[in-house]
């Protein structure tokens, strides 16, 4: 009833590239942060959270993108999303610990940008040959 034989399955790339790595490593950054400023945020008033949940929401999906391979697209729209998060959760940051600003309209640049990554994300699903890029 069971095959007991072994599969051998191939990596055809057994190394990850430098790009995914970074990403992969920023995602995780994305994690740990969201857990530190999630504990701060507990003891503070303000929008520290949503700082927190941003970089929480997005490190799984960082990771992910890490690993996908729906071509270039889909790494720029991760990198736009890193980009956007720097943005948001840097400027609710600063505003938290510094009582300033990054810049002004930077956390609305940054949400821009999250949206404009999760959408250049979508279409690299959709306009990509899985397994070509």
């Amino acid at each position: 009833m069971f095959c007991n034989r072994r599969v051998k399955h191939t990596n055809p790339n057994p190394t990850m590239p430098q790009t995914d790595r970074i990403l992969f490593l920023l995602g995780a950054l994305c994690g740990a942060l969201g857990v530190a400023l999630s504990a701060v945020a507990a003891h503070r008033e303000g929008t520290l959270g949503t700082a927190a949940n941003m970089l929480l929401f997005h490190a799984p999906a960082l990771l992910v993108l890490a690993g996908a391979r729906f071509g270039p697209l889909q790494r720029a729209g991760a990198w736009v999303l890193v980009v956007g998060l720097a943005l948001f959760c840097g400027d609710t940051a600063a505003r938290t610990f510094l009582g300033d600003r990054l810049f002004p309209m930077a956390a609305p640049a940054g949400g821009m940008a999250l949206i404009g990554g999760w959408m250049l994300v979508a279409v690299s699903a959709l306009v990509s040959r899985r397994g070509s890029a």
